[in-house]
């Protein structure tokens, strides 16, 4: 029995990273992958999902090409081919961190795995082989997959989850997302910029309910502008598939409609990879669907530990990793800081793009906090008028009394790149007026961070 000073259970973004740092402390570490190196992130989410969206984005370029002054034939869309660049994309990345395991000398282990009393970890092979290994930690970072709704049964034919939203073989004329959270609305954009009659029903009254409503709002918008159907205070009651095509029952605000289309994406969130683990009989304790752990992500289990989709947080890759990080950490006796979980950016890669963290104006008023709110539309930027992109704005959110930032929300093209930078302020404890001093270069989108900074304390130029 070959024996670890660490073993990690998933080599997503959470468990890959963990098994690196772990590997740089000087572990002698094993990662016990049954699918794809690199996980849902790398494989059939954040990654591929972000080529496709890039597809979109060109196609949509080349289709406004006129008002830059450029003439172009007429672009058409090559679905396979677009598809195709999507995966060799993910492929090439799984590779790398397939890479990075051997260069770090880890031991990848492919197989299923079930956690034993003392430590010890059984794989099952493709073959049905079994193999058994013992580590003085264990790490389970085994994510978490699409949730199907009681009443919608994902069949991969006419009701599909995200990762069949990835493969489709042909591009349908119609598509109805039932939920619109960063991977329903992704979809939503991602479908309906290339030609798919798109139809998005959300359950609360707004389009990516965990935002800003002002956020919210301007998406909800933009999404109509582009002939996306939108309705929210709407549920899914159930859908036909006996047809050709799917007859859904909406229930909505004022009845029910039955809506056709050609395929149903069911994007109502993830539920985590729990089963068959040997939690049980561990004796490790769940709570609601997700394991139980303290501050440095130890259950109650000496020598279990779980990161990622599995314990309460948001489900983000980049949750998983900074997880992953301090918990090693902490196994090899340094002492990393608790995770600051009100201080996770949260971006939807729509266009326009959204990234919030913090507070919201609602959650801050709900608060009894006494704030300061500056608001800078990208329709006053003058790098976003020239690039053509003025659609949105930058939202910051202020303890009245200190100045100190306790939320930020934008909506705008390239917002998920700037929004590190109120992430940075916000982990200093760093003011309004701080920001305001700040030089930021010109022209920059980011320029808009500041102005609105200047415009939650009466100080905004170019307003």
């Amino acid at each position: 029995m070959i024996k670890y000073d660490l073993i990690v259970i998933g080599s997503g973004p959470g468990g890959y990273v963990a098994a690196i740092r772990a590997s740089q402390l000087g572990m002698k570490v094993g990662v016990i992958e049954k699918e794809n190196i690199g996980g849902i992130c790398l494989n059939w989410g954040c990654i591929p999902t972000k080529a496709l969206l890039r597809s979109a984005e060109v196609y949509n370029d080349i289709k406004d090409a006129a008002s830059f002054g450029i003439k172009t034939a007429g672009a058409e869309i090559e679905f396979p081919a677009i598809i195709s660049r999507s995966r060799a994309v993910a492929d090439k990345m799984s590779k790398g961190v397939a890479y990075l395991l051997k260069k770090n000398k880890i031991d990848l282990i492919t197989g299923t795995a079930k956690i034993l009393k003392d430590k010890q970890v059984e794989v099952t092979a493709g073959d049905g082989s079994i193999a058994l290994y013992e580590a003085n930690h264990i790490i389970l970072a085994t994510g978490a997959r699409a949730r199907e709704l009681p009443n919608i049964k994902i069949d991969g034919k006419k009701i599909i989850d995200y990762r069949k939203a990835m493969i489709l073989e042909k591009q349908p004329q119609s598509l109805l997302v039932i939920g619109s959270g960063a991977i329903g609305s992704e979809f939503s954009y991602f479908y309906n910029s290339i030609g798919t009659q798109v139809t998005l029903v959300e359950i609360f009254p707004t389009i990516v309910p965990l935002e800003d409503i002002e956020i919210s709002k301007e998406l909800s918008r933009s999404f109509k502008k582009k002939g996306i159907k939108i309705y929210t205070d709407s549920t899914v009651e159930s859908v036909d598939i006996s047809g050709e095509k799917c007859k859904v029952k909406v229930k909505t605000k004022t009845g029910e409609e039955i809506i056709e289309c050609d395929l149903v994406l069911s994007a109502a969130g993830v539920q985590a990879n729990l089963e068959n683990l040997g939690l049980e009989e561990t004796g490790v304790k769940i709570e609601r669907n997700k394991v139980i752990v303290d501050d440095y992500y130890k259950t109650n289990i000496d020598g279990v530990y779980a990161i990622g989709d599995i314990v309460k947080g948001p489900a983000l890759a980049h949750v998983a990793s900074s997880e992953g990080i301090i918990c090693v950490e902490k196994i090899a006796g340094l002492s990393p800081e608790p995770l600051d979980y009100g201080n996770i950016p949260a971006c939807t890669y729509t266009s326009p793009e959204i990234a919030s963290v913090g507070l919201t104006e609602e959650k801050a008023k709900e608060a009894g906090i006494d704030i300061k709110i500056g608001k800078f539309p990208f329709s006053a930027s003058g790098k976003a008028s020239a690039a053509g992109h003025n659609e949105g704005f930058v939202k910051l959110i202020f303890e009245a009394k200190y100045g100190e930032c306790i939320g930020a929300h934008m909506i705008g093209h390239g917002v998920t790149d700037m929004i590190a930078e109120i992430v940075t302020v916000r982990k200093l404890e760093g003011t309004g007026h701080e920001i305001i001093k700040t030089v930021h270069p010109h022209p920059t989108m980011s320029e808009a961070i500041m102005e609105a900074a200047a415009a939650a304390f009466g100080e905004v130029i170019h307003l």
